[in-house]
């Protein structure tokens, strides 16, 4: 629309002329511009444009300019070409019309693109159907009035003037009024809904609503992504690998013989999915039809309803899994009988402890009726899974252990397969509890099946090839030796040993005669002769194997038979010093070790002799770099050093201990455990041999290396041997060269791992000198109080651990002003942050107390107690101990120098650690608070304690009633029991319990005292012993179990036996803790009043109709007859003679 010339705004539209001029001042100063916009603007402008000479115009021949204009032309076309989908619509774009704002015309372009793109997958659609179907059947609601009749019309056209009336291309005609284009969303669409007419845009499968959802369907959609990744994932086919591989040039190779494919159930997958979804349709094969199962999850299935099973877990289905396949009506009976070993075994392995009791014993009582192959066909496999833990492998072998009890021979068909289960539980060196299950079923199942089958089983398997098969079967063999008798067994060792043909079955033989002695220990004795006999020969065998496992074997036979058995071992020996002559390496080692066993056994002059012919061997292989050799010879020293008269002294110290010192003390040696111990024991056996100075003199130069391992391990050594030789010939130079090495390794510990043992050998260096160390002792205390104020926690724990290891030596060499010093020292710091330097800070603390005395104290004890009182309330194991045992010992000793109101903080403070939960400090808190009690007085104490059994915790309640027991131990009963009785008259349940209570621990720690307290109780707890509620009973009855035991012999036996007359209706009792305590209060009024009272109480229903009553009595009856057997004899009663059966008794039998 062109703009009035009367405007006063600029105009936007038209464009200035270039001759004009802008300052030319006249009347009107538009004039000379355009007010009007060309019709036909984009043609006119570049006319105008043409006909303006340009300041940069050039001219050229016509030829060029049209060459140009071709180039030009193929660029923009090769541009097009390389244009998008997206970008070229944008040259085929029509024209929109001028009215309305550019948000809209944007708009109105957006659902233009859209409606074409819409009308275009229409009829993709329609086309693909048509192709589809080419005579589809056209029906009613087929005839549908289409939106836009004239697809050609929808073609946009371009156009050049925007002030033209644009024409409505959807309808085909121009319009006289402009109009805004016609969309889709103005129409309001007919024939496609008969309902309705509301406008919307075109139908699309996400906004239909289907007209049948299947709900299982869509909860089963997540389920099926297992089985699409499974079909994906399949072993490829012999078909596909044909397809994919050419025939020509590709060879099928067979499987191995021994290869066993692992081929998953079907129903392990199944039920896999059951698990991941609550409810899933799995869809049959084609083959089977159509079928829809609908499947609930496994925790539904397995663990609902009443006797239910318990919850499987993935690795459960493939052994459990055949619970849930089918109806239990079509099973054999022996699928019957498989299904149901299956659900005790699952109960027994996954159930509850309830549970596994309940299947355990039903399991036991039902194996004969289940049969042989129902219960093994399923425990076996379930034994081999990898997935079992200990504790679930330890219930199914307690399973298979008692089904071999209740099926006896009948397991005789599965010996082979127990075994091929069990035995590589024997080889688990790592599991003792392992071995020890596995030699429990062996030697059950060969109680069951007998030698000759267990023999048939293990014999193929003595000459295997593998070597760990051989092992496992010679200690099964061994296993089987102890349950059914060695002399059994010899027969078939002899034959093994004495074997021609196979050095491997020599082998074993040799290893089961090992094993036996292992496991019969000093049981061997009786055989040894026969053992040693199987394998003498087998020491000159041909096979070295054979020859070092006939040495092993007479070693463990030697070792087994100390310190008798010499005379059984001569016919072995001429070949055993031959074998020591002629072997090395671990064959040498073997021989050497039943030599050394051997020589244990000797009398002093044939071990002369032995100790002769082995020690240069042994010294030379001292020089061994191998380890086993090494540890073979340490302990074949060792052994040989402890006869004194194979090794005079000048020899040992001669030759042995420099070997000993050169070869074995090393560092290498001491970064081992196991090598260290055994060095360190050798030192120590020389050093009682030779004496501690020549020991020590070349220990003290170890105590300085740069090595912590070796300063610990000479540390250690230093410690054993003073204690073993004592310092009696170490000379003064020795003493100053001892305190010194001890002194520096102690201040070059950095390590908390070796502390002990450097704390420990600095308290033997000085206790074994003695008086000797009084000159080094304040050179020693200057060292630990220096280190006591150092920054490092660990250097200061170090320095009070040795102050409380010193204390008792440098009183006894009477330095009781240096270790009051030292004590205000210590005083000084229990305000120590870290827990374990305060506990061994309270330590030194006591071990001073505890040596120079509580009056000598400095401080005082009346102002160590209040800094001693709030750290009884520290929760470390360490600071509580220490702390207890100062209290204790200030209680004690000098309990008046302390403020009463001190010591009820300190009782506080007790009270709580009477719970805790080591025994160590609940005994040291009960001495503690008798020795306060008896302090201050019962008075205030029992009052606070007897108000803290209203409260409602039961800890609080129980820690309470042993805490007014003790009070009564220190300062006598009459002191309290006024108290406690007059308590149970409050009619609160949690307070006469703990009444009640109070006088079992009372009567446990008083013992005979209890005798002139008997009546006065008598009344309380029989109205306990009649009283509702079952756990107040069973209180009182603990209460009679002590006060019996505590009055036995005294003459306390009428109240007794009025208090037994009240405890005996508690015998039929139902509750375990109840029926335990009634039980073992008769048992303690037996004791008390004799076995006659019991048994005229028990005649009245051993024989009574009801079969509950007699078990109870029954029961009493058998405890009493273990108890006093020979003391009824008198008692019973007297039954007339019968014509077969004489009952009668003269009078020697009431004293027989």
């Amino acid at each position: 629309m062109a703009r009035k010339e009367e405007s006063t705004h600029r105009p936007t539209g038209g464009r200035m002329r270039l001759g004009a001029s802008a300052t030319q001042d006249t009347a009107d100063k538009y004039d000379g511009y355009s007010a009007t916009i060309a019709s036909s603007s984009a043609q006119e402008i570049e006319e105008e444009e043409e006909e303006r000479p340009g300041r940069f115009s050039i001219t050229a021949p016509q030829e060029l300019l049209d060459e140009i204009d071709a180039a030009n032309m193929d660029e923009h076309q090769a541009a097009a070409e390389r244009q998008s989908a997206s970008q070229r619509p944008r040259h085929t774009q029509r024209e929109l019309p001028a009215t309305g704002s550019y948000a809209e015309t944007v708009r109105k372009a957006q659902l233009d693109r859209e409606e074409a793109s819409l009308l275009a997958k229409l009829h993709q659609q329609a086309a693909q159907k048509a192709a589809a179907k080419p005579a589809p059947v056209k029906r009613k609601w087929d005839d549908q009035t289409p939106l836009h009749p004239s697809a050609a019309d929808a073609t946009p056209r371009r156009r050049n003037r925007w002030d033209e009336t644009p024409a409505d291309v959807h309808a085909g005609s121009a319009e006289s009024t402009p109009r805004r284009a016609r969309s889709r969303w103005d129409e309001t669409p007919v024939g496609v809904h008969a309902v309705d007419a509301t406008p919307r845009r075109a139908a699309s499968r996400w906004d239909e609503t289907p007209a049948h959802v299947d709900k299982a369907a869509v909860v089963a959609m997540p389920a099926r992504a297992p089985a699409a990744m499974a079909l994906r994932n399949r072993p490829l086919s012999d078909e596909d690998l044909d397809a994919l591989l050419p025939a020509a040039g590709f060879t099928i190779v067979p499987a191995p013989s021994a290869y066993v494919p692992l081929r998953t159930p079907a129903r392990r997958q199944q039920q896999q999915q059951m698990q991941q979804d609550a409810a899933v349709f799995h869809m049959g094969d084609a083959a089977g039809g159509p079928r829809h199962v609908l499947v609930a999850s496994a925790e539904d299935a397995v663990a609902g309803g009443p006797g239910a099973l318990p919850p499987m877990g993935p690795d459960d289905m493939q052994y459990f899994g055949r619970l849930l396949d089918g109806d239990a009506a079509d099973d054999s009976a022996e699928d019957a009988a498989e299904k149901q070993v299956l659900r005790l075994l699952l109960r027994i392995k996954n159930g509850t402890a309830a549970q596994r009791k309940t299947a355990m014993r039903q399991l036991g009582e039902r194996a004969r009726t289940l049969g042989a192959s129902a219960v093994f066909g399923q425990t076996l496999p379930l034994l081999m899974s990898p997935t079992l833990d200990p504790q679930e492998r330890h219930v199914l072998v307690k399973v298979l252990d008692r089904a071999l009890l209740r099926l006896g021979d009948a397991s005789r068909p599965h010996v082979h397969r127990i075994l091929v289960v069990v035995e590589p539980m024997l080889a688990d060196a790592a599991d003792r509890f392992a071995q020890a299950e596995a030699r429990q079923v062996i030697s059950n199942l060969s109680k069951a099946a007998g030698l000759a089958a267990m023999l048939a089983a293990l014999r193929p398997d003595v000459d295997h090839q593998d070597a760990f098969v051989r092992r496992t079967t010679a200690h099964a063999l061994a296993v089987v030796g102890a349950a059914l008798g060695v002399p059994q067994l010899l027969p078939f060792v002899r034959a093994l040993c004495a074997s021609r043909k196979a050095a491997l079955a020599r082998q074993t033989g040799a290893l089961v005669v090992q094993q036996t002695a292992v496991l019969l220990r000093s049981g061997v004795l009786p055989h040894l002769s026969s053992l040693v006999g199987c394998v003498a020969g087998a020491l000159q065998d041909a096979t070295p194997a054979v020859r070092t496992a006939a040495a092993l074997a007479l070693s463990s036979l030697a070792q087994s038979a100390a310190p008798y058995g010499i005379e059984a071992f001569a016919a072995a020996l001429p070949a055993l010093w031959t074998g020591v002559r002629q072997h090395s390496g671990r064959a040498l080692a073997a021989f050497l070790a039943a030599a050394g066993h051997i020589v244990v056994l000797m009398d002093a002059e044939h071990a002369a002799q032995a100790v002769g012919r082995l020690m240069p061997v042994v010294l030379r292989e001292f020089h061994s770099p191998d380890e086993h050799m090494r540890a073979v010879v340490l302990t074949v020293a060792r052994r040989c050093i402890a006869r004194p008269a194979a090794l005079p002294r000048p020899t040992l110290v001669a030759d042995v201990l420099p070997a000993l010192f050169t070869c074995f003390w090393t560092r290498r040696a001491a970064l081992r455990a196991r090598t260290a111990a055994q060095v360190v024991g050798a030192t120590e056996d020389l050093a009682v041999r030779v004496g501690a100075g020549a020991v020590v003199q070349r220990l003290v130069p170890l105590l300085k290396d740069e090595a912590a391992d070796l300063r610990a391990m000479a540390a250690t050594a230093t410690a054993r041997v003073l204690r073993a030789a004592g310092a009696g010939d170490v000379d003064a130079r020795g003493e100053e060269l001892l305190v010194d090495g001890v002194l520096y390794a102690f201040q070059e510990q950095a390590d908390a791992a070796h502390s002990a043992a450097l704390v420990d050998a600095f308290g033997a260096a000085v206790d074994a000198l003695g008086e000797r160390a009084s000159p080094y002792l304040q050179q020693i205390a200057s060292a630990v109080l220096w280190r006591l104020n150092n920054p490092a926690a660990l250097v200061r724990q170090q320095a009070a651990d040795l102050a409380a290891r010193l204390a008792p030596a440098m009183h006894a060499c009477g330095q009781d002003e240096l270790l009051a010093r030292v004590a205000v020292v210590l005083f000084e710091y229990l305000g120590e942050e870290y827990p374990d330097v305060l506990g061994s800070i309270l330590a030194a603390l006591g071990a001073v107390v505890s040596v120079i005395g509580v009056h000598a104290m400095q401080p005082p004890v009346a102002d160590l107690l209040p800094r001693l009182a709030p750290i009884l309330k520290n929760r470390h194991e360490k600071v509580q101990e220490a702390c207890i045992d100062v209290v204790g010992r200030v209680a004690d000793r000098a309990a008046a120098e302390v403020p009463p109101r001190e010591w009820m903080r300190c009782c506080f403070a007790l009270l709580d650690l009477l719970r805790a939960p080591r025994k160590a400090i609940r005994r040291a808190a009960v001495s503690t608070f008798g020795y306060i009690a008896r302090a201050i007085g019962p008075q205030d104490v029992l009052a606070t304690l007897l108000s803290n059994l209203k409260v409602q915790e039961r800890q609080n309640r129980v820690c309470t009633t042993v805490a007014i027991a003790i009070v009564a131990e220190s300062c006598a009963p009459f002191t309290v029991l006024p108290a406690l009785m007059n308590e149970y008259r409050v009619p609160e349940l949690n307070v006469q319990n703990g009444v009640v209570k109070s006088l079992a621990f009372l009567f446990e720690y008083i013992g005979p005292v209890a005798r002139d307290y008997v009546w006065p109780v008598a009344p309380l707890l029989q109205d306990a012993l009649t009283d509702r509620d079952l756990v107040h009973r069973q209180q009182a009855a603990a209460v009679i179990r002590h006060l019996a035991l505590a009055v036995a012999g005294l003459g306390n036996e009428e109240p007794v036996l009025h208090l037994l007359n009240f405890l005996w209706p508690n015998i039929f009792e139902t509750s375990p803790h109840s029926i335990c305590a009634v039980l073992e209060a008769i048992e303690s009024c037996r004791v008390c009043l004799g076995p006659a009272r019991i048994m005229m109480y028990a005649l009245q229903g051993l024989f009574h109709p009801a079969r509950k009553v007699r078990d109870v009595y029954w029961r009493i009856y058998n405890m009493m007859l273990v108890g006093a057997q020979p003391a009824l004899v008198a008692y019973y009663p007297r039954i007339e003679d019968e014509p077969a059966h004489a009952y009668r008794r003269y009078d020697l039998e009431y004293m027989i």
